[in-house]
């Protein structure tokens, strides 16, 4: 099941990822486009993703 973050916008234009439990990984989609491209994480990169986004690392506020 795919889910995004709660506090995203619900306004239909705002767009951002949505992530999903897999069998062995996290997967991480955009949500203005559920049918295009999927990234698939080991639990552990998708911690340190996270982690790094939220430092401010990766251009991201």
């Amino acid at each position: 099941m795919w889910r995004k973050s709660s506090r995203s916008a619900n306004s239909g234009d705002s767009g951002c990822v949505e992530v999903a439990a897999l069998a062995r990984d996290i997967g991480v989609r955009d949500s203005k486009d559920p049918h295009g491209a999927r990234v698939a994480l080991p639990a552990p990169k998708f911690r340190d993703l996270v982690t790094a986004i939220k430092r401010g690392q990766h251009g991201m506020p």
